[in-house]
């Protein structure tokens, strides 16, 4: 009878989890015993479900669970909560783990297969008083609650929100929920670095009709704290705000301490670098997937970082099939993504401008204003629709939608013709859907492929 194969999992929430599901699909337990190693509360969560849930729109943290622990282990896969793993011996094939709730007691386990689901950490840049009580990232359900906790005992409605980029923007909006008095500091000219300026100055005129304080050209220097050390206010290069808590919203990066120490192989973005597979590079029987990894960009041909939950889920059901046996690829990302603030929707998919330079493509762009329904239809709203397109060829390279009710999911029209390689032509005669509660007949994003078509023949070579 075969000697039963260990897999060892580093990382308990989507890809991690993910992997370990579909790897027990594939293989039963006398074939296949599974370990999962996750440092805090919660498993198989959704992180992206957190400003909701601090903004009091959805019920919290049970509500963002897809499976517990319970249900995990119910399935034959050893979940291990609140145990952080300190070292991957790779020589060996083992890790070292240390149990956070149990006197720090330290262990070795052994693996045959080893998966990396270390996921991401919240920029949190180097500046005096950035790591005071007060001062919240917000990437973990144990974030989310951290942050909870700290609006719960604040006697004050000051909140400060240091960067505008998804995060940022989505925060702000659930501190404004709350009743708090929000001020958001962003270092760019414009808030949300996600899309183009003149795209993000329509965020930015919207977020100031919410009555969210937005300061741009802001470089925040340090924050202040009180007598007890707890964060009092934040600090610009020009200015003091007050503040009774600080969230950072300044992004996340890979969470790959563990991985470099190993010497295994980061990209520029610090993510680990795999093969189409998901397996990491030179290595036969390790894999890594989540937030934690780089991955292909299908339009500029680089590896980039792109933390996002529906990249997790597949590259853990890719990495479950290869382990369980089976055969399964990631071909890549086109960088789509969307979000809101109250409710102006703001999406984009592809390249921004500054990325299809730094790629070397030559392109025209266009912007065209149009409506989110039937102009005559009643709740009919304006929405912007940006578009780049490659001038030789008319390749699609990039689109950027800011508008209301409608906007954010017609990103994924985009998102298709981009993985489709499609030309701006080719989208102006797509069959897409058509009633005046819906659109207008011509329907906003094929306005910017018209007009994006035109833009290429005038361009020409």
């Amino acid at each position: 009878m075969a000697a039963t194969e260990r897999l060892v999992i580093v990382g308990g929430d989507a890809a991690g989890m993910s992997a370990a599901s579909q790897a027990r699909r594939l293989r039963k337990p006398d074939e296949l015993a599974i370990t999962a190693f996750e440092r805090g509360h919660f498993t198989s969560y959704s992180a992206c479900g957190i400003p909701y849930w601090v903004g009091g729109r959805v019920e919290g943290p049970n509500a963002l669970i897809a499976r517990t622990a319970e249900e995990h282990r119910a399935r034959d896969i050893d979940l291990r909560m609140r145990t952080e793993v300190t070292e991957l011996d790779l020589d060996r094939g083992r890790v070292r783990t240390r149990e956070l709730d149990n006197g720090g007691r330290e262990s070795w386990t052994g693996f045959d297969k080893l998966v990396l689901a270390t996921g991401a950490r919240p920029r949190r840049p180097p500046l005096p008083g950035i790591d005071a009580p007060g001062v919240h990232g917000v990437q973990t359900l144990d974030d989310g609650q951290a942050l909870l906790d700290t609006l719960a005992a604040s006697p004050g409605r000051r909140a400060v929100v240091v960067g505008a980029g998804y995060i940022g923007v989505e925060m702000a909006e659930a501190l404004i929920l709350r009743g708090y008095q929000v001020t958001v500091l962003e270092q760019s000219a414009q808030p949300m670095s996600t899309l183009d300026p003149d795209m993000g100055a329509l965020v930015h005129e919207a977020m100031c009709k919410m009555g969210i304080e937005t300061v741009l050209g802001a470089t925040v220097t340090g924050v202040l704290t009180d007598g007890a050390g707890r964060a009092r206010a934040v600090t610009t290069e020009d200015a003091e705000y007050p503040a009774d808590v600080v969230v950072l919203g300044l992004g996340v990066r890979p969470k790959t301490t563990l991985a470099a120490a190993a010497g295994l192989p980061l990209g520029e973005s610090g993510g680990l670098l795999t093969d189409l597979a998901m397996r990491v590079r030179g290595q036969d029987h390790i894999w890594a997937g989540g937030d934690c990894v780089e991955v292909l960009d299908l339009v500029s041909g680089h590896t980039r970082h792109i933390a996002l939950g529906t990249h997790a889920n597949k590259h853990g059901q890719i990495i479950g099939t290869n382990v369980g046996g089976g055969y399964a690829i990631f071909p890549g990302v086109v960088g789509t993504a969307v979000s809101k603030v109250c409710d102006l929707e703001i999406a984009r998919t592809g390249l921004l401008e500054r990325q299809a330079h730094a790629a070397g493509l030559r392109f025209v762009t266009v912007t065209v204003e149009a409506t989110n329904r039937a102009g005559y239809y009643p709740g009919a709203s304006p929405m912007h629709v940006k578009m780049l397109a490659e001038r030789r060829t008319g390749r699609l390279l990039g689109v950027q939608i800011v508008g209301r009710e409608g906007a954010g999911k017609r990103v994924d029209i985009a998102a298709v013709a981009l993985t489709a390689g499609m030309t701006v032509e080719q989208m102006t005669a797509l069959d897409l859907g058509y009633a005046p509660p819906f659109s207008p007949v011509w329907d906003p994003v094929l306005v910017a492929a018209r007009k994006a078509t035109g833009a290429v023949r005038a361009a020409g070579s």
